[in-house]
């Protein structure tokens, strides 16, 4: 049987790959999976890549949808996904709760890693946290942005300096060893990213992308979602 191919946000790659061996054990097939930010994984499906299972955010869903690009009735949500600040673990934790504080952290930063800001959910929005706190000038090379949350986070965790901070997605910094969680951004400067899986038109096998989906969004896997950063 052939795999499962998947595209989908890094917002859930822990989710997906924690559930790939489940999903082999119930149905047999192996599912071959493509993280990165929500615009490459949308422009890797406008191109033609094989796709029977999508993750993006449920607005990308809905607009792909609406394309033909994924069947009608198939999303199903995976949950909420808020951005936060991270550091390198046994790292100082600075205060981030009030946008004073995360100006004053973001400031003192001697290197601030962060998502592609052009095509990644958080890095975007991360940029315009950055312009309200006019910081743009200010930061601009010690910002450090890679293809993808997961990839910056790998990043801030193999670093050997101090002072150094990250914002992405919370499933992205919770998903890399070596990186700590220490808050959510600020209320005023809130993102929580509602994430949803469908099947792709040109799907191989519609079927087991509905079973891979209901595994993902079922209550067999609630505990990791919680555990990997997913809101109800």
């Amino acid at each position: 049987m052939n795999s499962l191919h998947l595209l989908s946000a890094g917002a859930a790659q822990a989710l997906a790959t924690g559930l790939q061996e489940r999903f082999l054990q119930l149905h047999g097939q192996a599912v071959t999976p493509t993280f990165g930010a929500v615009g490459v994984m949308k422009d890797k499906l406008l191109a033609g890549a094989p796709c029977d299972v999508m993750i993006l955010t449920d607005a990308l869903i809905t607009q792909l949808t609406s394309g033909g690009h994924l069947r009608a009735g198939s999303a199903r949500p995976l949950g909420v996904v808020k951005t936060g600040v991270a550091v390198k673990s046994g790292h100082a934790r600075p205060a981030v709760g009030t946008p004073d504080q995360l100006k004053a952290a973001l400031l003192a930063a001697t290197g601030i890693y962060t998502a592609d800001p052009v095509n990644s959910t958080a890095g975007i929005h991360f940029m315009k946290v950055l312009k309200a706190l006019g910081l743009e000038q200010a930061v601009a090379n010690t910002l450090r942005p890679f293809p993808n949350g997961a990839a910056a986070m790998k990043a801030l965790a193999a670093s050997n300096e101090a002072g150094l901070i990250g914002c992405t997605q919370n499933t992205e910094i919770l998903f890399i060893d070596g990186v700590e969680l220490i808050a959510d951004l600020p209320k005023e400067f809130e993102l929580a990213t509602v994430y949803t899986a469908a099947i792709g038109t040109l799907a191989q096998s519609p079927e087991n992308a509905a079973q891979f989906i209901a595994l993902l969004a079922g209550p067999e896997a609630s505990a990791q979602r919680a555990a990997g950063g997913f809101e109800v």
